[in-house]
């Protein structure tokens, strides 16, 4: 079955945050006295338009400010990046605009003026309400300066909005994870993040291993909080991520449906199909944010760009997917990776027997027992080890 074009997606990356979590394993530096705004502005646009032969007429459905901390920047900033990119591509109509904000890096009088620039979605890093945790995890705020951000967001107008908030934390039982929950629920946010602790190479974290609860109070954990947000109307539509209806991350599903995507900014990955070519590309942008911005002299912002191979477009394409609630549909394989349905079958095999997946018709359904063994279930779709020699 030839390739077919997935819906599109921008994510724009801003790398700089006030302090670098000891937990964080994402492409974030810590700011200079002076951020380079405008320099930035002007590099993420030129960075925009190296991709733009690949993508005309396709219509963007979502736009993420990722980091970092996005919400360090202006509004005013924002605004000309919004105003850059709407004048280089065709944004839909309902385009959903999200931008990361923490709270202690906002002046929360300034959540109007992000909105008032077009984005209609904050994504608000929390990750808990206890001081001492917050402590622990070398965030900048308290719990009393999270409850007033997210107070800020709703007076600004934002009806859709998320929380992140990490479970699992150093020294936490099942109380103290509920306690969070329940804090963050009482402000009925639309959507919740609900992300487990986990230590990632290469982080403080890593080096030096804070105490993390047992695997006991780890899946006790996990059953509580189930039973939490189900009783208070919210669908795990994401291994983490729970919604109100109608509510999910229309950014994030397109991620996990493999869709298609642009990423500019320092460190960005992208994902381009084209089906001309009868290609899937992946692209990725020079980490460094200062050789990055230097790039705008040249047009040379991509470090990385390559044609994903079909073994490999077998694995990401499951490793994304398995991960929604949802069926996948056999149809949706063949046309976002051009391959037969026959790709699939020494992983599919494994997992049928497993237990972890069962086909419906066209279609295949994770089992609960798939949700639980995630990680076991993904590694099944790995190419082979003679496929890679």
């Amino acid at each position: 079955m030839p390739l077919s074009f997935p819906p599109l997606a921008l994510y724009i990356h801003l790398p700089w945050c006030v302090r670098k979590c000891p937990y964080c394993d994402f492409n974030s530096h810590v700011r200079p006295d002076t951020l380079p705004e405008d320099e930035t502005v002007a590099a993420l646009l030129a960075d925009l338009e190296v991709d733009l032969p690949r993508v005309w007429g396709r219509a963007v459905h979502s736009i993420f400010f990722g980091g970092g901390t996005p919400s360090l920047f202006s509004a005013a900033s924002i605004g000309a990046i919004l105003d850059g990119v709407s004048a280089r591509v065709r944004l839909a109509p309902d385009a959903e605009i999200t931008l990361e904000a923490n709270p202690g890096t906002v002046e929360h009088d300034r959540f109007e003026a992000y909105r008032a620039a077009g984005v209609n979605r904050i994504s608000l890093g929390v990750q808990s309400f206890d001081d001492a945790k917050l402590d622990v995890l070398g965030r900048i705020h308290g719990g009393a300066e999270a409850r007033r951000a997210i107070d800020a967001v709703a007076s600004a107008g934002f009806d859709n909005f998320n929380l992140d908030l990490m479970w699992a934390l150093p020294g936490q039982d099942v109380d103290g994870m509920l306690a969070d929950l329940d804090a963050a629920l009482a402000f009925r946010p639309p959507h919740l993040s609900h992300y487990q602790l986990t230590l990632e190479p290469n982080t403080v974290f890593a080096k030096h291993p804070p105490p993390l609860p047992d695997e006991d109070t780890v899946w006790a954990m996990q059953d509580a909080a189930a039973e939490r947000l189900d009783g208070a109307g919210y669908a795990n539509y994401e291994i983490s991520a729970w919604a109100k209806q109608g509510r999910q991350g229309r950014h994030n599903l397109n991620y996990w449906r493999f869709g298609d995507y642009l990423g500019i900014g320092a460190g960005a990955s992208g994902k381009i199909t084209l089906p001309a070519e009868d290609a899937v590309l992946r692209t990725r942008r020079r980490k460094m944010p200062e050789s990055w911005l230097r790039s705008a002299a040249t047009g040379a912002f991509i470090a990385e760009s390559a044609p994903v191979a079909a073994e490999d477009l077998v694995f990401e394409f499951m490793l994304n997917r398995v991960r929604l609630a949802e069926p996948i549909p056999l149809d949706e394989f063949r046309a976002r990776t051009g391959l037969d349905e026959a790709a699939l079958k020494p992983g599919l095999d494994r997992a049928i027997g497993a237990g972890l997946l069962v086909r419906e018709g066209d279609a295949l359904v994770r089992t609960a027992r798939g949700a639980q063994y995630l990680n076991d279930l993904q590694a099944m779709f790995l190419p082979e080890p003679s496929v890679r020699t």
